[in-house]
């Protein structure tokens, strides 16, 4: 598989361009899909990024740190971005980004009302395509934030296709298309079908703007445009654009559209109620003359840092197509821009990307599976987005800005103690509008997914979170922009370590480098997230937000410890990545052979605190219930078990790793340690699963588990029980049994849960996700590689599972495991009806509609319905790791020096070393 990808055209790109200042990897569809409501761009006193900015605004005023628009495409760094803007004759605005309400305006929190979708898209971006439904009739602004309004978190939420706008298909599918002749040449066409009954008239306006960096007084120098003269019968039009980073390129628009200037400067007349501009001929002077018909704001002259091709259809019939071309290149561009090679390039693009996609996803792979995995590799890559932010800039506010407030230097201010942090890159995001910042748990995810069709940038990705202008001094990764100090689940070390194998277990550097970094990272857990020093962690909510009967990181009781089940078995989790790492590291550079026994020292040490703390022998699984709970400590050491049985519960069994027989005596170090721990640690043997050796340099086998034998049988009963966890599309997050509610008495206080299989029913966390009841993918994606692990170690090939529980119906663990991984990838398979179950609930059904999959936050733990942010090609594009995963996988490596806990193997790409690519 390595070889014929590396064989295929986008394979050849790749090798060369590992770097994301690549020449192939400069240009990409980078540009955000919302600047606005984002923290970068919020300057108030009271940290309400929502309303600091809001949508209404982002049509008048000028952005700080990035810029937004529909299906973008951008430099590297953000300067220079083209994007299609429409107007249907009707709507009250331009459309030039998706409308969706803030998330105190959302029944569900924020929430994107359009529909869009990411068709297709290469890792060089050589081929990109995209997908926007604009409807016909004037946009419901209005009513969806007020029927949206008027709901509680018990219903539904309204949304576009619930209004009628889209009715007997009355809408315009807007089709982008990005092809590059070179890597710095690139063909662009958007497509326009009318798919409603009658002729309908259509503005499609193409639109080039540079970012504003001139205004702030940091940066004085300013990009320019202007139109350049040519000769009417060439029958295009030309803009230069000129900047000091990028120097000369040149954007030619086929055909006469009427061409507006302007600037990209704030509307203070229309933004601010000021009396007058500072700058004459601001932003909103495209919409204001196409929309309003005043032309009073445009510039007279052809030139300014924003121009706009409006091409006018007065009416499109009833499946017509429309098309408009454009070609952005360096210098000064061809003389012919479209000529013969323009749709020669665009096809060639297109048989390359099904050539490079051929190889990527394996043969025997059925077409349904295909395309969902294409589908999801094509949000990956439309889901990058530029991401800047220095915090210290943002604190201190800009020389040519208002003072910021003084709360903001508060120590409690949000991102206070990030002053560090100073990123401008190309980050994958979890959702291009709901989530247009980077997550770290979230981005692990990505890459394991990312590293099957694109290993450098995968590899670069993980290292940049770890690279010292982002992680913290202390060794924490930042979470997310909201709140930089909040903690995610630490599964970083286990994405690099699939990274690594799927590009081919041969860079070490790689290795090498974020090992030491997350050296850093562990030591952070230690010393701050281990309160009592006793091997128990606490991380607060921890990611999985409401999932317990009190906020876990603002409302534990008063004079209580929370010692949690997840947080001590993610460390676990995470010792055992480290420990694969270091001693992979080990056979070639000895000196990582002490960090190896230092994480099989820790690991076992937290079994040993899990099982027997405080000196009383309290321990976080409940022998009664056969489950593990989150344990409340208050300061007389009295414990008291949080008896909810949720994902919580199941964390430890992703503590799982097997070594491979041989590994032992090529790093003395694990050797010796090993043999002492048997002759002098009996009591350890529970957690340290072995084969019998042959000789004195052959331990065996060895299998490190968590939960042990007598215990597993019992947690996977729970896993497996249809009245409780397992359901038709997965793991839940909650129990079922707890359908009626239940409640707990804490600390004298009354406490209650709900099994709730869809939206969230409370406001914790904002109302946005829920944790209750829902399926989760990356969390079952994590649960499914556990029990193939357990599968593959040592007499994971003996253990019967009852699948379901109670069913009389037993399988092998391995069995269970791809059985699970069956279910997952029901959600988005068509299903007796044509409609994948997993699509969310307001999408119409038809041949218009059934071929696009979904990749929501989260689905329904009954019925599988997406949920959540509906367009988060993040970490439900997992589901394109289990479709790409190799059949090798179920199968135990017959090399010794493979380890058994190989969890992926893809189709990688050869390529040079990473090198970083962040500039500051």
């Amino acid at each position: 598989m390595l070889e014929s990808v590396a064989k295929t055209a986008e394979g050849q790109r790749l090798a060369t361009s590992s770097s994301q200042d690549s020449a192939w990897r400069r240009w990409g569809p980078y540009l955000s899909a919302r600047q606005w409501g984002t923290v970068r761009e919020d300057y108030s006193a009271d940290g309400d990024a929502w309303n600091a900015f809001g949508f209404d605004q982002a049509h008048t005023r000028g952005y700080r740190w990035g810029e937004d628009g529909i299906a973008g495409l951008t430099d590297r760094y953000g300067f220079l971005n083209l994007a299609v803007a429409l107007w249907n004759t009707h709507d009250d605005r331009l459309k030039e980004r998706w409308f969706g309400l803030t998330g105190p305006e959302g029944n569900h929190g924020e929430d994107v009302k359009e529909y869009y979708w990411a068709l297709d898209a290469t890792p060089t971006h050589s081929w990109a395509q995209h997908l926007y439904r604009y409807p016909q009739a004037a946009f419901p602004y209005q009513q969806l934030r007020e029927a949206n309004r008027e709901r509680g978190y018990d219903v539904d939420e309204f949304e576009l296709a619930d209004t009628g706008v889209l009715d007997e298909n009355r809408f315009f599918d807007v089709v982008t298309t990005h092809a590059k002749v070179d890597s710095g040449d690139i063909c662009i066409t958007y497509s326009a079908t009318n798919h409603g009954p009658e002729a309908a008239p259509l503005h499609l306006v193409p639109q080039l703007w540079f970012r504003n960096t001139w205004v702030w007084g940091r940066d004085k120098r300013r990009a320019s445009m202007q139109q350049t003269q040519t000769e009417q019968e060439r029958n295009f039009v030309q803009v230069v654009a000129e900047h000091a980073w990028l120097n000369r390129h040149t954007l030619s628009a086929e055909g006469a559209p009427r061409v507006l200037w302007c600037d990209n400067e704030t509307d203070e007349v229309a933004a601010f109620g000021a009396a007058e501009n500072t700058a004459p001929f601001p932003k909103s002077a495209v919409d204001r003359a196409i929309v309003h018909g005043d032309d009073s704001l445009l510039s007279p002259d052809p030139n300014g840092t924003k121009v706009a091709f409006d091409y006018f259809f007065e009416a499109v019939q009833p499946g017509e197509t429309v098309t408009v071309r454009l070609r952005l290149s360096d210098g000064d561009g061809p003389s012919e821009p479209f000529g013969p090679d323009f749709q020669a390039t665009l096809d060639k693009r297109r048989a390359e990307a099904d050539e490079f996609y051929a190889a990527v996803i394996p043969a025997e792979t059925n077409e349904v599976d295909r395309h969902i995995a294409r589908r999801a590799f094509a949000g990956l890559n439309w889901n990058k987005q530029i991401y800047r932010y220095s915090v210290t800039e943002w604190l201190e506010g800009d020389p040519a800005g208002p003072v910021p407030p003084p709360e903001r230097r508060e120590p409690w201010a949000r991102n206070a103690g990030w002053s560090h942090l100073d990123l401008a890159d190309v980050i994958s995001m979890p959702d291009d509008w709901e989530y247009p910042w980077f997550a770290t748990w979230d981005l692990a995810f990505h890459c394991v997914a990312i590293a099957h069709i694109d290993p450098a940038f995968a590899k670069q990705q993980l290292l940049l979170l770890c690279r010292e202008w982002a992680q913290h001094p202390d060794g924490q990764l930042p979470a997310y922009e909201w709140k930089f100090s909040d903690v995610n689940p630490p599964v970083h070390a286990w994405a690099a370590w699939l990274v690594y194998v799927a590009d081919g277990r041969t860079d070490t550097d790689f290795l090498t480098r974020i090992m030491s970094k997350l050296l850093l990272n562990f030591g952070w857990w230690v010393n701050r997230k281990d309160e009592a020093g006793n091997e128990l962690f606490e991380g607060g909510f921890l990611g999985m937000d409401n999932i317990s009967v009190f906020d876990r990181s603002n409302q534990v009781p008063d004079g209580q410890r929370l010692e949690q089940s997840d947080a001590t078995s993610w460390i676990a989790f995470t010792c055992l990545c480290m420990l694969r790492i270091a001693q992979e590291l080990a056979v070639t550079q000895p000196a990582w052979g002490d960090a190896a026994t230092t994480f099989l020292e820790r690991f076992l040490s937290i079994t040993q605190a899990v099982e027997n703390f405080g000196g009383r022998h309290e321990s976080l699984w409940n022998e009664a219930d056969g489950f593990f709970y989150d344990i409340l400590v208050d300061d007389q050491d009295a414990v008291t078990p949080v008896t909810v049985r949720s994902l919580v519960g199941f964390v430890p069994l992703l503590a799982v790793a097997n070594s491979p027989r041989q590994l032992p005596g090529r790093v003395p170090e694990l050797q010796e340690r090993r043999a002492w721990l048997k002759r002098n640690r009996p009591e350890m043997m529970r957690y340290m699963l072995t084969e019998a050796g042959q000789g004195k340099d052959d331990l065996g086998e060895l299998t490190l588990s968590l939960v042990d034998l007598d215990r597993y049988p019992r947690l996977l009963e729970r896993l497996f029980d249809e009245d409780e966890f397992l359901a038709p599309y997965g793991i839940r997050s909650l129990s079922a049994a707890y359908r009626d509610g239940m409640t707990l008495q804490l600390a004298g206080q009354d406490m209650h849960i709900r099994y709730t299989p869809g939206w969230s029913e409370d406001g914790m966390f904002g109302g946005n996700s829920n944790w209750r009841g829902p399926i989760w993918f990356p969390l079952n994606t994590l649960i499914a590689d556990a029990l193939r692990h357990r599968a593959l170690g040592v007499g994971g090939d003996k253990l019967q599972v009852e699948f379901p529980t109670r069913s009389g119906h037993r399988i092998s663990l391995l069995e269970a495991a791809e059985r699970l991984e069956q279910r997952m990838l029901d959600l988005f398979r068509p299903g007796p009806d044509g409609r994948r179950p997993g699509q969310q609930r307001d999408i119409p059904t038809g041949p218009l509609w059934d071929e696009h999959p979904t990749f929501s936050e989260y689905f329904d733990g009954d019925v599988g319905t997406g949920l959540g942010a509906s367009h988060q090609t993040g970490w439900t594009a997992m589901v394109a790791h289990l479709i790409c995963r190799p059949a090798s996988d179920s199968k135990r490596p017959a090399d010794p020096d493979q380890p058994a806990d190989q969890a992926v193997a893809s189709t990688p790409v050869a390529h040079d070393q990473p090198t970083d690519a962040s500039q500051h």
